[in-house]
Order: structure tokens, then sequence, then C-alpha cells
């Protein structure tokens, strides 16, 4: 069972949380600050934290970057009031997996935390946006001068530019007109050429290059 923990600094809005997840996840822990999350991130170890991005002592961001070195392996999902660009933006360069609003649906809520656990990227569908175009366009550094871009077939690119948006296999087979298991054959080949071992570091090396 996924190892949860949630983040916010209200009190209210984690107990209906941990209401709505209690038996679908085990629940290892809460904090309503910057300094708690931190030191339960570390003691816990979770797979995923659901993270709020506005908290009184530096928020999701601060959380981020204060338990990257020591709980290498916990993933950040953001789950927030907030719809911001900005916001949206600087928690997923700060690290975090994906991003969703406080208005989603308990089911969509548990989709979302299994997604991320298994590597992939997940948004609410307005804020994909966002991040596509924050992560695209001629600020882009470097791009066609990438010797390990340069390695990937046109094909092994697009397929990689719908894996970084967070699409499952299934969906980028039917957006590209190729069965899944073609599509997991390129993965592999992606995966091997730039000596990655996961969906997950493939998701990080296509945002650290801005690819769209």
């Amino acid at each position: 069972m996924t190892r949860v923990a949630i983040v916010d600094d209200h009190g209210l809005f984690r107990a209906g949380v941990r209401a709505e997840l209690e038996g679908h996840v085990e629940l290892v822990g809460e904090a309503a600050t910057v300094e708690e999350a931190v030191a339960l991130v570390v003691a816990q170890r979770p797979d995923v934290v659901l993270l709020d991005v506005h908290m009184p002592d530096g928020g999701g961001v601060a959380v981020i970057r204060g338990t990257t070195e020591q709980a290498p392996d916990t993933l950040f999902l953001a789950l927030s009031a907030s719809d911001a660009a900005e916001d949206v933006i600087a928690t997923i360069r700060a690290g975090a997996r994906g991003y969703v609003t406080k208005n989603i649906a308990t089911d969509e809520l548990l989709d979302a935390i299994a997604r991320v656990q298994a590597g992939d990227a997940v948004f609410s569908p307005r804020l994909a946006g966002f991040v596509l175009d924050a992560f695209a366009g001629p600020t882009t550094v470097g791009r066609d001068a990438d010797p390990e871009l340069d390695q990937l077939t046109a094909r092994e690119r697009e397929v990689l530019r719908h894996i970084a948006r967070g699409y499952m296999y299934k969906e980028v087979a039917l957006r590209l007109g190729i069965s899944a298991k073609t599509v997991e054959a390129h993965v592999s080949a992606v995966l091997r050429k730039l000596q990655l071992s996961n969906r997950h570091e493939l998701s990080r090396w296509a945002a650290e290059r801005r690819l769209d």
C-alpha cells in the first residue's frame, strides 16, 4: 500500500483528506509547517507527499528543497487551492511530480497518487498547459546542440515529449497512432541511449532540458 503524508496548514482540510484516503493508502503522518513537514518526510520517507503550496513559513517549494538530499525517493504531489501559473511552475521546477487543485474528486486524487508513484507526471487539465509553456519556446538553451538529445530519432523525441507531459503509454499510443507496445519499445530505447533507469528519471531529464 502506498505510504502517504499530508502537508497543509489547515487542520480541517487535512482531516478531510485523511478521511477520504483512509483504507486506500497508508497514512504515515501530517504536518502543518515547513519545519514539521521536513522532519516528517526525513523520518518517515513516505512514497508520496500531498503538498500544500502556500504555508506561512515558506510553502511547498521549501519542503521539497529541504528533503531532497535526505529523502531522495520521496515524491511530491502538490494539492493546492492555487491554480496560478507561477505557483505551478515554481513547484514543478523545485521537483514536484504533479500538481492538482483541491477541488479534485477523491477517486481522481487516488489515481493521481498512484500515477505519481509509478513515475508519471500528473496535472489538473488546465494546469498542464502552464508547464508545457514554461518548458518550451525560444528560451530553451542549447537544445539543438545537446549531444544526448541528438542520439534520439524523431519518433523517440516525439514519444519523449508526450511522456514528459505525463501521458501514460496507452495515451501516447492513441495520440501517435501506434501501439502501446511500440511506445514501450521507444521508451526502452530512449532509456538505454540516455543510460537512465526509469520513467521518473526520464521525465526529470526532459524537464531539465525544457522539452515541450
